[in-house]
This record gives C-alpha cells, structure tokens and sequence, in this order.
C-alpha cells in the first residue's frame, strides 16, 4: 500500500462521532465532494489485541458557512466585506462508515466510535480496490466507483444465489446493465435463460460497431414470427414454438381475450377441442372448426356462439407461436450459454402463457437433476408477469423459484421500472437490488420496503443519480457502493433513438430531394413554343 505514505488530509473530525458516522471540519478550498471516500484511523480488538485499523467512510453531505456572509446583511454592506475580504468560511460535513477490512478481505463494522480530533484522508486507490472486490473466479466487473474513476467495482457472484432485482425508471440503464451482468455471467460460464418482452437483448450476438461478438457463438435468439425485434444480421437464430395441444380450452380463451363471462362462446371453443382430442391440431384448425362447426344442425345457439368466438381464435392465428410440437427444454438450457427468448409482439396473455410454459419445464428439469448447472433467469419488465396484487400465467412458477430455485441452482434477476407494481413476495426475495435513477415516491417506498439494507440516506441519493449510475446493496457487494456502469462489449438493443439526429436525417432527406427535383425539371427539354416579337 505505497499510496497510504502519500495521504492527503482534507479534515479533522469533530463534534460527536459513532460507530457508524461522523462529522468533520475541512478548509473551504480544500474539502472533499460529496460520495467522496474517506480514510480513519481507529482504535479496534482485532485477534484479542486493540490496534489501529483504517476505517473507510463516504461523504453524505458538506455545508459551507459564513457569519460575516449573513442572509440580514444588505447587498451594499456585503459588498464591502467581500471588497475588504475580512469574511470567513466555514466547511463541514458528515460522512457514514462502511466498515474496515479484516486479514481475509471481509468488511467488518467497527466497534467503537471514530475518536475527534483524528485526522481525516482521502481514502487511497489500493484500499478502495480491496474493499470492492473478490477473488478472480468469483467476481464480475461490472463498473468504478462514481467519484473515483480509477477504482473497479465488482460484484460477487455467489451473491446471486438469493436473486438480485434491477430497479430504475425509463430510461436510466436497467436494461443496459443487465446486459454487462450477462456477459460476465457468460464469461463466467453461466447458463441464462432471459424473457425479453421488448427485444432488448436480440442483439448481444453483435459488438457495438455492428461486428461478430466474441461470445455470439455461445448465445441463441429465440424468435416467434410475429417477433418486432431488430432482426437485421443477426447471428444464431432460430425459432420458437409451443405445441397448440398443450393448451386446454380455458387457457386458449385467456389468451385469445374471451372474457370469463362469455360463457356460451367459451363452450363453444371447450367442444370444439373435444372434437378434435387425440390429434395433432393448430390455430387454423379450431379456427375451421369454429367457422363451420359440425354441431350447428342439433345446437344453433351454439353454433352462434361458435362463429362469436372464431373472431378472437383468429388472433392466435396470427401469433404462429402455437404450432405441432414445442421447443424442446434441452435445446433453451445448455453449459455456459444464454438464451435470449424474444417475446415482442405479444399481448400479455400470450406473453405470461409462454413465460409459465417456459419457467415450468425449466423448474421441473433443474429440481429434477437432469441439469446440473446453475441456471440464471433474467426476467425483463418483471411487474408485467408478477404483478403486485394479481395473478397471471407466470406469476405462480416465478414466486415459486423465488421461494425455492436457489436450493436447486435457480437465479432471479428480476428487472423492472415499477418495484411498486410488483408483487411483494417475489421482490423481498432478491436479497440484493442494484438501484439506478428513481424519482417516483411510491416506487421508492417499495424499494425500502423489500430491502433493510437501503438506508434512508441512500434513498434520498436516488433522484440525483445520472443515467447510468447505480447504488448496490445486498449479498454480490461487501458493503453498499455507488458505482457507475462499465461500457458494454455487446450491442443494446433497447436504446431509445436518438430523436435530434433523426430530425436531422428527415430534414437532409427532404433538402435532398428538393434538390433532386429542381435539377430533374433544369435538365428536362423544352416542350413550349415562342411567340414572335
């Protein structure tokens, strides 16, 4: 630690100091940025003898002051004591302990109060490399610290064995940053499984200028061919399917939008999958069923509601995500690979019938034995399949892994703009939350609500983080830590355009045409005649 010889003091500690904060007093010119990391020595018991430690700490808040620069000193008075420059400044501030490292490389909280009068430093690189990172096999690289840029920030990996939930609003990097988890997860080789309602991650096959990813060759794009992705020169592809005789008559009304109570037009959809029992049927089948049904001679009424209920069949016609035979589980889990399953285009029927379909064989192949790798599954949008206060398709088998996955090897990383719409029990179940921008009042009670590691403090951090940029608490982090994303290596797929250079590109287009115009009618010969003068 050669830069622990070269401390810079910024301040002396002063006023009451505890265990877990303290405030200090530093030179007007010289003070130490708010979420700055600090340096203390303190007096602690370490193997039965009481020795001085380094206690790392972070700065919560600096207040500037002065009693000659009074807000009752009229403008003209303070003029002339800025002129004659006999005013003083005072700067303090209050910074809240982390912790100190013990000879293993685990943060420990300290015992006994910070003394006054020590010194306060700003705390050096080594020790802020050591206090946020793990060993080599375990660790994921994920960002630096948000004041120290030349500090990496890592995750550990066995912390998401209690799940992890990524929470921030539109627009903040949630989507972006569950990309860079997934490369190191494959780096690592993780097996990923990610429900993608948005084509967010259609495209982690490609680098950001459009090449071959190193990783493509261990990621699969699983499509449906109503899909609205970004399909364009995409790499491993292939298409997904479920077999239409896996569904029963109610579900195939669920996702259809045939209300509960259209009781007639739900019998009539019940016979006419009866009908067609023990044969391997499709969409268009029933949908033919349906328009000309062979029981409209002996129940006309019936056959009404037939032709009734025939109207929303045809929408799972057009899905053709509900075919002969389904996607086989074998194909969607493998050693060190992700799959990616597109799930754009869908209403959320559909959406959560696939995701319960999926997440149901995944649960019963893993708790089974028959695959014995941890599995991590990435669920995008995650109020919409585990909605707070409902039930959907989906609902059921994913607050099942959260309750029991990790005993089999069953990760959650629930990623969602709303913590507020989402139900209760899957999210107290991610013992560790990485929080980026969020400035909704009902979304930030839902975070302290199912996290006792976000502080009050830290919470009120959250409206002023810059895209980007994210608090981590939780079991993948030794203690909580600001940090701000790393670039990805993959392309994103879910980045909203970029709307002034759009406009621009309009207004070229158009500009050019005009041109295009006025030159075609110039070269154009002349069809008049002249007048003699």
């Amino acid at each position: 630690m050669s830069d622990f010889l070269e401390l810079k003091q910024v301040g002396v500690i002063v006023g009451e100091a505890r265990s877990d904060q303290f405030f200090f007093v530093s030179r007007p010119d010289d003070y130490p940025a708010r979420w700055e990391y600090l340096m203390v020595y303190s007096l602690e018991e370490v193997e039965g003898e009481f020795c001085e430690v380094p206690v790392v700490a972070q700065v919560e808040g600096v207040v500037a002051a002065s009693q000659a620069l009074s807000p009752t000193v009229d403008i003209e008075a303070l003029n002339r004591i800025l002129a004659a420059e006999v005013y003083d400044v005072r700067t303090w501030g209050r910074a809240r302990v982390l912790g100190y490292l013990d000879s293993e490389g685990r943060v420990l909280q300290p015992r006994r109060a910070v003394a006054p009068g020590k010194q306060v430093y700003i705390a050096p690189k080594t020790l802020l490399e050591k206090f946020y990172s793990f060993p080599d096999d375990e660790r994921l690289h994920v960002g630096h610290l948000i004041t120290r840029p030349d500090v990496p920030v890592h995750l550990s990996v066995r912390g998401f064995r209690r799940h992890l939930a990524i929470i921030a609003q539109t627009g903040a990097g949630k989507s972006y940053l569950a990309g860079v988890l997934m490369e190191e997860l494959l780096r690592k080789g993780a097996t990923i499984l990610v429900l993608d309602p948005h084509s967010d991650y259609v495209r982690l096959t490609m680098t950001p200028d459009g090449s071959l990813h190193e990783l493509a060759y261990r990621i699969t794009v699983y499509r449906h061919p109503a899909a609205t992705g970004r399909y364009q020169n995409l790499f491993n592809l292939r298409n997904y399917e479920i077999a239409f005789t896996e569904l029963d008559a109610d579900d195939i009304c669920d996702i259809a939008g045939i209300r509960e109570d259209a009781t007639r037009q739900r019998a009539a959809v019940r016979k006419a999958v009866e009908h067609l029992a023990n044969t391997a049927y499709t969409p268009q089948d029933l949908l033919k069923l349906l328009e000309n049904p062979p029981w409209k001679d002996e129940d006309g009424e019936l056959a009404d509601a037939a032709h009734a209920a025939a109207r929303y069949i045809r929408y799972l016609t057009y899905l053709k995500v509900f075919g002969l035979s389904s996607t086989n589980v074998s194909e969607l889990l493998k050693p060190a690979h992700a799959s990616i399953i597109d799930l754009s285009g869908l209403r959320d029927d559909s959406m959560n019938y696939i995701a319960y379909t999926i997440l149901s064989k995944v649960y019963n192949t893993v708790s089974g034995g028959l695959f014995g790798y941890p599995v991590f599954i990435v669920i995008e949008e995650a109020h919409r399949f585990v909605p707070y206060g409902e039930e959907t398709y989906a609902s059921a088998i994913i607050n099942r892994i959260a309750a029991e996955g990790r005993k089999f090897g069953l990760f959650l990383i629930l990623v969602t703009q709303r913590p507020s719409k989402i139900d209760d029990d899957s999210l107290s179940q991610c013992n560790s939350q990485i929080i980026m921008r969020l400035t909704n009042p009902e979304d930030q009670k839902a975070v302290a609500k199912s996290s006792e590691r976000m502080s009050q403090d830290l919470l009120n951090d959250l409206p002023s983080l810059n895209q980007g940029e994210a608090v981590v608490v939780g079991e993948v982090t030794k203690v909580p830590v600001m940090m701000k994303v790393r670039p990805r290596t993959t392309m994103e797929g879910g980045a909203d355009i970029d709307v002034v250079s759009k406009l621009r590109e309009a207004l070229n287009l158009v500009r050019n045409d005009k041109r295009a115009d006025e030159e075609d009618k110039r070269r154009r010969p002349f069809k008049g005649g002249f007048e003699e003068t």
